[in-house]
């Protein structure tokens, strides 16, 4: 078992831009003022839990459908690159259908907000470069964070402000953006 703090730090930081809990802080403080209470330790735990059988079962799955990990990585970069876009340009590419039913702790929250198209391909598309239990750490580090987000979400909001969230959801759209083109450059390498 190599632990790399390089590779966590990276996995961290890929899955954190990517997961945005900073810049959801609008729609988590939206979702607290529409059903009053949000169980941020079943949407933080529900949410990991998601992106740790993903990160186990994706490639499976993806075998399982003829697909290799290369290609997915490159659509998974694909995804990345949108978002990196949503972040940077303040527009909206991707609108998710808002169902009630399921509490708001689970949907939206765990899933697809915390754990949705977009981490789950960053976990395969990370586990084409990284060692797994690296990928694991980083992904209960961010699980941990997102719970303090949660937590302490109207305290944020205060602090930082409308304004802070938008700078700090544009630096991490640009860093984002760059983690696609490199993820792309390498897999599409890869495949050819």
């Amino acid at each position: 078992m190599k632990l790399d703090f390089k590779e966590i730090l990276t996995a961290f930081m890929v899955l954190f831009a990517v997961i945005d809990i900073i810049g959801s802080i609008p729609i988590i403080v939206d979702l607290r003022k529409k059903v009053g209470h949000i169980q941020s330790e079943k949407a933080s735990i529900i949410a990991g839990f998601i992106m740790i059988i993903f990160l186990f079962l994706g490639q499976s799955l993806l075998s399982l459908i003829g697909i290799d990990v290369h290609s997915f990585a490159v659509a998974g970069s694909f995804i990345l690159f949108f978002l990196a876009l949503e972040m940077i340009l303040g527009i909206t590419l991707y609108k998710d259908d808002d169902d009630g039913g399921i509490t708001a702790s689970v949907f939206p929250l765990a899933f697809p907000l915390i754990a949705g198209p977009g981490s789950l391909t960053t976990l395969l598309s990370l586990r084409a470069e990284f060692s797994i239990q690296n990928i694991i750490i980083a992904v209960l580090l961010n699980v941990l964070l997102i719970y303090i987000v949660l937590k302490t979400s109207s305290k944020i909001e205060k602090i930082i402000g409308p304004n802070g969230i938008k700078i700090i959801r544009k630096i991490f759209g640009v860093v984002l953006l760059a983690i696609a083109v490199k993820l792309f450059a390498t897999n599409i390498k890869a495949m050819f």
